[in-house]
């Protein structure tokens, strides 16, 4: 979680929100690493799980990402969680959660609905304090400058 933390600050210091992303594979390697990029690059889909489930796979060299291990800041939204469906992940790690947007346990279960094609093993809370204060402090500050 403390990879995803850095890329976290990454995201933030080209003022979008700060978000990290680690992909591992089965075997412990590391495969990508994303933070989000939707002011950067005027892109609503530039979430940080997106752009690190599009380096893994080009890693591996296919879409499945079997075994792999998802380390995120923030619980998924439902787009990030259905990619990682989508990606065949083994597990999600995340840190805090999402009360507006999240998609595995805080308003959906998507990782764990018998109804899809796949299901993935979630862990949540992995140093949330410290993934929630970097939240707080960018939307605070966004609210201090009238911007959000």
């Amino acid at each position: 979680m403390g990879e995803a933390l850095a890329e976290a600050d990454l995201a933030e210091a080209h003022a979008d929100v700060p978000i990290g992303c680690v992909i591992v594979g089965a075997t412990g390697q590391l495969l990508a690493r994303g933070h989000n990029r939707r002011e950067l690059d005027d892109d609503p889909t530039a979430h940080a799980e997106i752009l690190a489930l599009r380096d893994a796979s080009k890693v591996v060299g296919h879409w499945r990402l079997d075994g792999a291990t998802v380390y995120a800041t923030l619980e998924p939204c439902p787009m990030c969680a259905g990619a990682l469906v989508n990606a065949r992940v083994a597990r999600l790690v995340y840190g805090a959660p999402d009360p507006k947007a999240g998609a595995v346990d805080t308003l959906f279960e998507i990782g764990r609905d018998p109804r899809l094609n796949h299901r993935f093993a979630i862990t949540a809370g992995v140093r949330r304090d410290e993934c929630a204060a970097r939240l707080s402090a960018f939307f605070a500050k966004l609210r201090a400058l009238g911007q959000k």
